[in-house]
């Protein structure tokens, strides 16, 4: 990974060379004084953006009425902004315009003291740091608090609700009381936010190792209701004991969370197990032993998920593999009893790794039995030798050279040949040809 900070402190040096401002602004300094590595560098600085850019060769504007200009440097890209206080924000997101303005007017507009610290990179020990909004001492504490009045910041941008669930969660601070209270309050406003946006918060919020309190702080703050109800909806749903003695729905899935791995995990897999039961409320029942069951649940769970999906403009391959892994997790049941044939195009799919990682986490969070697992994972060292589809051993031209006349029975037959050759009945084409004329 390329080391970002000197890129971004020789921008620094250059604004400053020509005679302007310019300082480390935002998360950056926050992972900075955490003694975490920034995934990138703002830069702030009392220069405006056609002055930025008349000093860089490589630039866009990406906000410029906002005063922001991204610097293409050595491969990397940066952002530059102008120092700024905001106007009035009339759609829960931008303000309707900007003044430039004061270092310290640009720290007060931001959403959260920690985020609103500067940092002087050619400055040595405490001088280095400057604060305005008494973001050292929330960072110290470990506490997310809003910058001034709570309400009007989340009123600014509504999509902060979420952010301050993130970086409680992620950073694994308290969230201040009067802060909190706000994003309780104002969960609703979250529906104005637009879908892309919230997609993305949660994309972070469940793919990061810290996703169990990510989840916890989503439902306690009453986000979770209003972006996804389908999970607040499985609170209460009984499971029978005997397979579930973990207790309801809501607490089966929460506790699968949590025995994923700490690694960066697959979005499928996170979304695949956070969804794989949402069928379950709308499919239980009570047969005549008193046994609860939820027949169909899995069908029910994808048509639901699609619905989801489709409603936080998840891309389609991202969908596609999610849907999958719902419709999928009961068929984990069944692979003993699956001819080798069928086994092999089930291990074969795309995203056949990350549902054996989901039935693993659904049988620990419940009844704890493994042995479908261990017999896939015994499987796949069997199979590791050679591959799960090989290519098929003859072709319709091959049917054709037998003197067979095209039609659907071509695929009947084909797929019967390519069934004995997974099952390792056949191996070779002329054993293949030679089945075919026998059973033609």
């Amino acid at each position: 990974m390329t080391d970002l900070e000197p890129i971004a402190r020789s921008i620094v040096s250059r604004l400053r060379d020509a005679g302007f401002t310019a300082l480390y602004a935002g998360g950056c300094v926050r992972d900075m004084l955490l003694a975490r590595i920034p995934m990138d560098y703002d830069v702030a600085t009392d220069a405006r953006p056609e002055q930025v850019q008349a000093l860089f060769p490589h630039t866009y504007a990406v906000g410029a009425h906002f005063g922001v200009v991204v610097v293409h440097e050595r491969g990397e890209d940066f952002e530059v902004a102008t120092f700024r206080s905001d106007g009035a924000y009339v759609d829960g997101r931008r303000p309707t315009g900007v003044v430039f303005s004061s270092p310290q007017m640009d720290a007060e507009r931001r959403d959260f003291t920690i985020n609103g610290l500067f940092l002087d990179p050619f400055a040595e020990g405490p001088a280095a740091v400057i604060d305005y909004v008494e973001g050292r001492r929330d960072l110290d504490a470990k506490v997310i608090r809003a910058i001034g009045d709570p309400v009007a910041r989340f009123r600014e941008d509504k999509l902060r609700l979420l952010r301050a669930v993130r970086f409680g969660a992620s950073l694994g601070f308290e969230i201040d009381p009067a802060t909190w209270l706000a994003v309780r309050q104002h969960a609703s406003d979250i529906k104005e936010v637009s879908a892309e946006r919230i997609r993305e918060e949660l994309v972070r919020i469940f793919t990061s190792p810290t996703r169990l309190r990510g989840f916890d702080l989503l439902v306690e703050s009453g986000l979770m209701a209003e972006i996804l109800p389908e999970i607040t909806a499985l609170k209460g749903c009984e499971q029978p004991p005997q397979f579930h003695p973990e207790g309801d729905v809501f607490v089966h899935t929460r506790a699968m969370l949590g025995l994923l791995p700490d690694k960066p995990l697959s979005l499928p897999l996170v979304f695949g197990v956070l969804f794989h039961d949402i069928g379950k409320p709308g499919t239980q029942t009570v047969d005549e032993t008193g046994r609860i069951r939820f027949n169909g649940h899995d069908k029910l769970g994808a048509q639901m998920t699609a619905a989801i999906l489709e409603r936080l403009r998840f891309s389609n391959a991202d969908s596609e593999a999610i849907i999958s892994a719902v419709a999928n997790h009961m068929v984990f049941k069944d692979v003993k009893g699956m001819r080798i044939a069928k086994l092999k195009r089930f291990m074969a799919r795309p995203g056949f790794d990350d549902e054996l990682e989901l039935h693993r986490v659904d049988c620990m969070s419940s009844n704890g039995m493994l042995d479908n697992y261990d017999f896939l994972r015994e499987r796949i060292e069997s199979f590791a030798n050679e591959p799960l589809v090989p290519p098929p051993l003859i072709s319709g031209n091959d049917l054709k050279a037998l003197g067979m006349k095209p039609g659907p029975h071509f695929k009947e037959v084909l797929e019967s040949v390519a069934n004995l050759q997974l099952d390792g009945v056949i191996g070779t084409k002329e054993e293949a040809l030679e089945w075919v004329q026998k059973n033609r």
